[in-house]
C-alpha cells in the first residue's frame, strides 16, 4: 500500500509540473517584427547633352552653351571642330559656257581645332558663353573628366552683316542741283546760238 501512495504521488506530481509548460506552449507567439526599410529602385542616368542658344549668328557675336547631365562638380573638356560653308553660287567664278568654278578652301579651315572647359555644379550642369572668331560649321563636343559622358551640338557661323550706305537728302540734292544748272546752261547757250544764226541771216548782223 505504501508503494502504491508513493507511485501515485509521483504521478500527480509530474502532472501538475508538465501542465505550466503546456499552457505555455500553447500560448500565440509575437509576429516578428521588420526592421529593413524597402530599397529604392536603381538610378539611371540620363544621358548627357549640349545645346546652344542660337543655331546661326554672325561673326563678332556671342552664343551660350548649356550642359546637362554631367557628373557633379566635375570638369568638362570641350572641342571645337570648324567646316567650311558652301559658297553661294553667285559668288562662285563662271567659265564662258555658264558654268561654275569650285572654289579651293580658305586658309582657317585647315587651321587645328579649338578647345576649350567648363565646370559643372552640383546637379552636373553647367553654361559657357563663346565668341567664335571664324566663320563656319561649328561643331563643340563636350565630354567630362570623371564621368566620361560626351555631348555634342552645332552652331553656323556667318559673316558679319554688311551696314547699309547711308542715303541723305544732300547726297541726292547736290548732284540733281549742278545737273540741272548744267542743262539750264545749255539751253540758254542754245537760244543764243539760234538767236545769232538768226541775225547772221537776215543781215543784221553788219548793219552800221
Amino acid at each position: 500500500m505504501r508503494l502504491s501512495r508513493i507511485i501515485m504521488a509521483l504521478t500527480v506530481g509530474l502532472a501538475v509540473v508538465a501542465v505550466p509548460t503546456a499552457a505555455g506552449a500553447a500560448q500565440p507567439q509575437p509576429a516578428p517584427t521588420v526592421t529593413d526599410t524597402p530599397q529604392p529602385p536603381p538610378y539611371v542616368p540620363q544621358p548627357a547633352s549640349l545645346t546652344v542658344n542660337r543655331p546661326t549668328i554672325n561673326l563678332g557675336e556671342t552664343v551660350v552653351l548649356t550642359g546637362r547631365n554631367f557628373g557633379p562638380n566635375e570638369t568638362v573638356d570641350i572641342v571645337v571642330s570648324v567646316t567650311p560653308l558652301a559658297a553661294p553660287a553667285a559668288n562662285q567664278p563662271r567659265r564662258s559656257d555658264g558654268s561654275t568654278v569650285a572654289m579651293a578652301p580658305v586658309a582657317y579651315q585647315a587651321s587645328a581645332p579649338l578647345s576649350f572647359t567648363a565646370y559643372t555644379n552640383s546637379q552636373g550642369r553647367f553654361t559657357k558663353h563663346y565668341k567664335p572668331h571664324v566663320t563656319g560649321l561649328l561643331t563643340f563636343t563636350a565630354t567630362g573628366r570623371e564621368s566620361d559622358r560626351t555631348a555634342s551640338t552645332e552652331l553656323r557661323v556667318l559673316d558679319k552683316k554688311q551696314p547699309p550706305l547711308p542715303v541723305t537728302g544732300d547726297s541726292l540734292g547736290t548732284p540733281m542741283k549742278i545737273g540741272g544748272g548744267m542743262v539750264g546752261a545749255g539751253a540758254v547757250l542754245l537760244l543764243l546760238t539760234l538767236a545769232w544764226r538768226s541775225r547772221g541771216r537776215f543781215g543784221m548782223g553788219s548793219a552800221r
